[in-house]
């Protein structure tokens, strides 16, 4: 049996997290990661998922408040993992002993040797719409997956972005928010919402290029 598709889907080999295409990621497992519940597609070996849930005290109490959090598991064992979201893009980010902010519907997997918490934007109240996303600090690899090709804007001026459409941020940005004062602008891609995240400071925010799948309004 012959085909090309046998040589382009060919599994890859390495260690730790890497693409294994733009939209699956695979991680060769000697220990324990994290993953958002129900992103695993494949696995191969003695592998072990456990629910995770919030991660903390803390954690859970912030993700009831807000709505904010990581639908976790604790992926563990030896083996071979392969992880997927809806075809999105998989993105994969090294962390150097610095921090990233990630909005955690964008969140896919990240190494156990990271550390992370939800934190509230700024300026929005938890009526604004649960404006709260995950800072990752410390030494590791972490995996995100993109509703669309993303571009990296660089902020070394006011910048404005849909609440929805904002993947990653420089922890090192201030942040806050922005409402559009003229009734009626529908300004953004999705709903018309007219909220936008504000950013300043020198630093990076990756855009998506969608507000991320839209949930079908159910007739009565």
């Amino acid at each position: 049996m012959r085909s090309e598709l046998f040589n382009q889907a060919r599994e890859t080999s390495g260690p730790g997290m890497t693409l294994q295409n733009s939209k699956m990621l695979r991680v060769a497992l000697n220990g324990e990661f994290f993953a958002r519940q129900g992103a695993m597609v494949a696995y191969q070996g003695e592998v072990d998922f456990a629910y995770q849930g919030a991660g903390g005290i803390g954690r859970l109490f912030k993700k009831a408040i807000t709505g904010e959090g990581l639908p976790l598991m604790r992926v563990s064992g030896r083996g071979d993992v392969f992880l997927a979201r809806d075809a999105w893009e998989i993105h994969v980010i090294d962390l150097e002993g610095d921090s990233v902010t990630v909005n955690g519907e964008n969140v896919l997997a990240f190494e156990s040797g990271l550390q992370w918490d939800i934190r509230r934007v700024e300026g929005a109240g938890i009526a604004a719409g649960g404006l709260f996303n995950t800072v990752f600090t410390g030494q590791g690899r972490l995996a995100i997956a993109c509703h669309g090709t993303p571009v990296m804007l660089n902020v070394d001026q006011p910048t404005f972005v849909d609440t929805d459409s904002a993947v990653a941020w420089s922890s090192s940005l201030r942040t806050g928010v922005r409402r559009t004062v003229k009734a009626g602008a529908l300004i953004g891609r999705g709903s018309g919402e007219a909220v936008q995240l504000a950013f300043e400071g020198q630093g990076f925010v990756l855009v998506q290029a969608s507000e991320g799948p839209q949930v079908p309004v159910q007739q009565g």
